[in-house]
């Protein structure tokens, strides 16, 4: 087994404030971890990947249980050098480890797979991914060896930094690659003989290149691509930049977005061709929207579905729901969960849909609420109109057939069926199945009486 992937994911991130773990803080969608897992998933596959937990572990391998990877314990928190111990057995049997940091989302695999190749080319037991930030004030330095240009002598952190050293702009961004024996053979060479009272990996720069064994550097081109985030300001900042990444990706695949910088948009949104975003629009969750559809500002669609050819009008929300081509939304419209809106549908303003299946053309347009109710193509659901799904107990489902027409402010008791081409007359209670190209009216007969209102009025006169 030539390279396994060890991703560190301990840590407290004290500096967060926060009580979740810092890994599972989320930017474009998703937690800081879930990106990194996505990224080397592209280089190994996750049944060679170990990720290292320690605080709140049990919460850490829940979230990302799904993803295939494996996981190590680092019961206390004794630093990076500390975590690799932890997890010695398991990488045993590999030749190569790559070290990635938890807390570092916006790494590509495309330099991942650059320090692998790097450091398959040097030969070396230790590569090491640099950066030069604009500030590296707080990063540890690298120190290059004299006569070789790739060659690392040592890497020392901040705090410990001379005078000349303080200039060098060279930091570490805490993501190597290593031979495995090596490695291994210079873990017990690791000490806690800090302020911290940790185990750095960091010092494995000066073991392995006191002990002979090549060392070298690799650096980043983008310094921005291997941020953490110690902060929740750092964290804000990372998710602005993964998200202009993301709306500047959809931009460059065909999609109109006005005003990106408005927009909310996860990292995993597909979006087709031909397709136009507002301003304020906001596109969560693993949500696909096809080609020359229309996404009104103020609307938020999660986890969805969109065909092509989609007009979703101002300030609607969709979440998990499928809408077929040619399908109108809105404005003001709410599809929750189990939605299932058909080609050429109509669901208009104010109407709300939950586990509701409406067919080929069919339309439900002002102010309505469809629960649990199966709508067939062509139907018209007029305004106000209530399917009444839930007794208190239990919920039951509604039946449309194809071609049916209910009446304004009607409300239909479910179970109910209402059979093809069915009418309902406006203002009806219905609770009773109603056959196919039948009438039916459920309501209290209107009763008239001449100049009853004058009558009262009068007395009304009389008592003042």
């Amino acid at each position: 087994m030539n390279l396994a992937i060890v991703i560190m994911a301990a840590g407290k991130g004290t500096r967060l404030k926060s009580r979740r773990p810092k890994v599972l803080h989320e930017i474009g969608g998703k937690p800081l971890l879930a990106h990194v897992i996505a990224a080397a998933a592209k280089i190994v596959a996750p049944v060679d990947m170990y990720v290292v937990v320690g605080h709140q572990a049990d919460q850490v391998e829940a979230a990302l249980a799904s993803t295939g990877v494996k996981f190590v314990l680092q019961a206390e928190q004794l630093g990076t050098g500390h975590a690799i111990q932890c997890a010695q057995h398991a990488i045993a049997g590999y030749e190569n480890i790559l070290v990635l940091s938890g807390d570092v989302p916006l790494i590509h695999p495309e330099t991942i797979e650059m320090l692998w190749s790097f450091h398959q080319q040097e030969n070396a037991a230790m590569t090491l991914l640099s950066a030069t930030p604009a500030n590296p004030v707080g990063y540890g330095r690298v120190i290059r060896r004299t006569g070789d240009p790739v060659a690392v002598e040592a890497i020392v952190e901040q705090k410990s930094l001379t005078s000349e050293q303080e200039v060098l702009g060279e930091t570490n961004t805490g993501i190597y690659a290593f031979r495995t024996a090596p490695l291994i053979g210079g873990l017990g060479a690791l000490t806690a003989a800090n302020s911290q009272g940790e185990y750095y990996l960091t010092d494995m720069a000066g073991i392995l290149a006191a002990a002979g064994e090549r060392v070298v550097a690799v650096r980043a081109s983008d310094a921005e691509e291997v941020l953490g985030a110690n902060t929740i300001a750092e964290l804000v900042s990372l998710d602005a930049t993964l998200r202009a990444q993301t709306a500047l990706r959809l931009m460059n695949q065909g999609v109109t977005i006005f005003r990106p910088d408005t927009c909310v948009i996860d990292a995993d949104v597909e979006v087709g061709p031909d397709t136009v975003i507002e301003p304020f629009v906001q596109l969560l969750g693993r949500t696909r929207i096809g080609s020359d559809c229309l996404i009104r500002s103020g609307t938020v669609i999660e986890n969805s579905t969109l065909a092509d050819g989609v007009l979703i009008r101002q300030s609607c929300v969709v979440a998990e729901a499928v809408i077929g081509s040619g399908a109108k939304i809105g404005p003001f419209a709410h599809l929750r969960p189990g939605s299932e809106i058909g080609e050429e549908a109509h669901v208009g303003n104010f109407v709300e849909t939950k586990k509701a299946r409406l067919g080929k053309g069919a339309k439900a347009n002002h102010l309505t609420y469809l629960g649990d109710a199966e709508i067939g193509a062509g139907s018209n659901i007029g305004a106000g109109v209530i399917t009444c799904n839930y007794d208190g107990v239990s919920k039951h489902v509604t039946e449309i057939g194809e071609g049916v027409f209910v009446g304004s402010d009607s409300t239909l008791v479910a179970p109910i069926s209402l059979g093809d081409g069915a009418y309902i007359g406006a203002g009806s209670c219905i609770t009773r199945d109603v056959p196919a190209d039948a009438l039916a009216v459920g309501r209290g007969r209107q009763v008239t009486i001449d100049g009853w209102a004058a009558a009262k009025r009068s007395r009304q006169k009389k008592d003042s």
